[in-house]
């Protein structure tokens, strides 16, 4: 992800979210140093993740694709593109919250070796309030 590709990466964060990230906070995300890609499509941007990795540790912080695009395996690519950066980042471990309500991503993360490890209640803007988060996990290889 560059500079050039926030603007589409906020237009299909508001199309597949309530509660949409701001251009800015994406911004931001580039200006930390975040490991931040984009999946094109026809030279159109159609997916994004960022993952942040300190300390042995990772945290897939969004991964979304276009709601158009979804089912066509962007997301797994999007996915194994920010895992093999946490490989050669000497990442161990890698986190993520995803609502219980998001089916599709959960079945997402499972296949790709993650486990629920936990709720974080009240995570989660929703219409009504506020939605528990599903925290995941996968380990990456075994402990040094």
């Amino acid at each position: 992800m560059m500079p050039a590709h926030l603007k589409a990466v906020a237009s299909i964060e508001r199309a597949a979210y309530n509660y949409p990230w701001s251009q800015a906070v994406f911004r931001d995300c580039l200006l930390a140093g975040y490991h931040c890609v984009v999946v094109e499509v026809g030279g159109v941007v159609t997916g994004y993740g960022i993952i942040s990795i300190a300390a042995g540790e990772a945290h897939v912080l969004n991964l979304c694709v276009h709601p158009a695009s979804q089912q066509l395996g962007y997301g797994r690519m999007l996915l194994n593109a920010l895992l093999a950066r946490c490989e050669v980042s000497d990442a161990e471990r890698v986190y993520l919250e995803v609502r219980p309500s998001n089916a599709a991503a959960l079945a997402l993360y499972e296949s790709a070796g993650f486990t629920r490890i936990g709720i974080r209640p009240a995570y989660y803007q929703a219409p009504h309030g506020r939605e528990d988060a599903v925290v995941l996990a996968v380990t990456l290889r075994a402990s040094r």
